[in-house]
């Protein structure tokens, strides 16, 4: 499994924290830890943070994202992928999704494009 996923600093913990409690082995890191970008990074730069070190990111920014991502492709740049939350659905819901697509695909699959999740 080479899936890791940046989880954006307005995300839920509960999410973090449920994806570490089941998935103990998938790497997820937030906004604000450590080795992550800090609390109050620029959204620009989270992707190149994202970019420079393979994380997907997840966010529920639905409106601006789509504008970051394309600003981003036409500096040239890349991103592994970047899924947005539909908050009204079920965490269980949500989780599920970012284990199965952990599980069962390729870290480039999602490679320069927005998901939104839950995926069906």
């Amino acid at each position: 499994m080479n899936i890791k996923y940046l989880m954006d600093e307005n995300v839920d913990p509960a999410y973090i924290k449920r994806l570490r409690r089941l998935k103990p082995d998938l790497f997820v890191l937030a906004v604000g830890e450590l080795i992550a970008p800090p609390k109050g990074t620029l959204d620009p730069e989270i992707l190149s943070w994202c970019e420079k070190h393979n994380f997907i990111l997840v966010t529920n920014n639905r409106k601006s994202m789509p504008v970051h991502l394309k600003d981003h492709l036409d500096q040239g740049h890349h991103v592994p992928g970047i899924f947005i939350l539909n908050t009204k659905i079920s965490l269980s819901r949500i989780i599920e999704d970012l284990i199965l697509i952990a599980d069962g695909s390729e870290d480039y699959e999602y490679h320069d494009r927005i998901y939104f999740l839950p995926l069906t």
